[in-house]
């Protein structure tokens, strides 16, 4: 992009040719441009894992064993085995079935392709790890909330929409971050299916320039920013989603007069 030609041309001038700093303003763009192939490859990873992890948690609650033994056995080998094996295999694997290298524009654009490759892998991977998350919090809603949504009439599929379900996720909160964070540093991998990532991009530059120790840790400066960011976005989603763990603490004045005893102020101080 423009703008990194200019503030790398920018950076230069202020660096006036001192290494390592002259190299960093140098090669700055190239590493940009990998550390936005990585934000991408964990955001849209974590979404299409969520969104795969949401049918498996609710199959892995079944009581039907014909429900539960597909999503049981999908979940434990992605969890038991590593994710460098995973990727492997579905970026050299597929191409071993001459079924797939026929299928035009899907073998041409996609399944060939580094970059949707890890896209495949860390989805699938992911929504193992996530859709573990989601049993375990949805066997963990209080039964008086269930209960309360039967009173009121609620069929099985609205219990889990408008109950269970937020409530689950809000349970997971916590742990899904530490998922997306582990996801961030597990992308680090896709560099070895030749894809330019932060990590693909700084090994580049490596090659370049035999500057090991000090782009390694610009790397890693740079990994610790974008983990700031996704610890900071999964804070602000944990104070929406679990607004009543802070409610006790809350000014007494702010709260309803009905719920103003002295067992909450005592709280409340």
């Amino acid at each position: 992009m423009d703008w990194m030609l200019v503030l790398s041309e920018w950076l230069q001038q202020l660096t006036a040719g001192n290494e390592p700093w002259d190299s960093y303003a140098r090669y700055l763009p190239q590493l940009l441009e990998g550390a936005w192939v990585t934000l991408k490859l964990v955001v849209l990873s974590g979404i299409v894992g969520i969104l795969l992890a949401l049918p498996l948690a609710l199959l892995r609650v079944s009581k039907n064993p014909w429900l539960w033994v597909l999503p049981y056995g999908y979940i434990f080998f992605f969890r038991g085995t590593p994710l460098l094996v995973q990727i492997f295999l579905v970026y050299y694997g597929l191409s071993q079935f001459e079924s797939l290298r026929n299928m035009g524009w899907l073998w041409d654009e996609v399944l060939s392709q580094p970059y949707w490759c890890a896209i495949i892998t860390f989805s699938l991977h992911t929504a193992a790890y996530i859709a573990e998350l989601f049993r375990g919090a949805i066997q963990s809603v209080p039964k008086g909330e269930v209960e309360a949504a039967m009173a009121l009439g609620l069929s099985k599929a609205k219990q889990y929409r408008k109950i269970i379900l937020p409530r689950a996720f809000g349970m997971i909160l916590p742990a899904y971050g530490n998922e997306v964070i582990l996801m961030l540093k597990g992308s680090a991998l896709a560099s070895t299916i030749t894809l330019l990532d932060l990590m693909g991009a700084t090994r580049n530059v490596i090659s370049r320039t035999y500057m090991n120790l000090e782009f390694f840790l610009l790397a890693g400066v740079m990994y610790l920013l974008i983990a700031a960011i996704f610890i900071g976005l999964f804070r602000l989603l944990e104070n929406i989603f679990n607004a009543h763990q802070r409610a006790t603490h809350l000014p007494v004045k702010q709260l309803d007069a009905q719920l103003q005893d002295e067992h909450l102020r005592d709280n409340a101080r």
